[in-house]
Formats: structure tokens, sequence, C-alpha cells
């Protein structure tokens, strides 16, 4: 349809479409943005949980395994929010620490440290991404 054949109504449609996708958009970012706390959030969450199980450990020598099933999982479900709102690299240490608590004896030190995936590591990350929300 040419230029000179759009009427008033179709313009005002337009703009109507037009108003309703900026809209849409400017939610999804603040939704987003509000995702993106809450996953970072919960990773810190993680974060400290697992470093009292740790310390547990260290104090009593004892591992349940159940405990590691449950961290394991958290770790999971992190990775995979992480994804979807694209924060790859922590979705990536998040997953690597969920295999990690699935099976600790398969994983040397070494393995962890080169992966970055120390527990500090991924807090730190987690504080840096949500300093730049703000």
């Amino acid at each position: 349809m040419p230029l000179a054949e759009i009427g008033a109504s179709e313009i005002l449609s337009i703009i109507t479409h037009i108003k309703k996708w900026v809209t849409n958009l400017l939610r999804a970012k603040a939704k987003r943005k509000q995702q993106s706390k809450e996953a970072l959030r919960a990773v810190i969450k993680a974060v400290r949980g697992s470093t009292i199980y740790l310390r547990s450990i260290r104090e009593t020598g004892k591992k349940y395994i159940e405990k590691e099933r449950e961290i394991s999982l958290l770790w999971t479900d992190l990775s995979f929010k992480l994804e979807d709102i694209r924060l790859k690299k922590l979705s990536e240490r998040c997953m690597i620490l969920s295999k990690y608590w699935a099976d600790p004896s398969a994983f040397d030190e070494s393995f962890i440290k080169k992966a970055g995936s120390r527990l500090e590591d991924i807090e730190n990350l987690a504080q840096a991404s949500l300093k730049e929300l703000k």
C-alpha cells in the first residue's frame, strides 16, 4: 500500500501497536532486571549454603549424600536460571559446581581451581553483576 493511501485509522493503528510494543519492551527490561537480581541473590545464598556445609565437613568430618544432592540440584537450577537470562559465564560456573556436588570424588581440586569454580570467585562475580544492575 503506497504511503498516500494510508488513512488516519491505519496511522492510529500503527501508533497504537508501536506504543504497546515499546511498553512491553520497557516492561520486559524491568522484568529481566528483576529476574537477574533474584537469580544473582540466589547464587550468593547458594554460595553461603555450600560454605556452611563445607565448614560442617571440616568440623565434624562427616559428609551427607542427601545434603550434597540438595546442593547439586540447587546449583543446577541456578545454572539454568542464569542461562535463561544470558549470564553465561556465571551459569557455566554454577553448572560445574552442580556436577562437583553430584560426585565430589570425580573431581580433583586442581580441576575446580582451573575451572574458576571456587565459591569465592562465584560470589564475587554475582556481586559484581548485581552492582551492574543498579
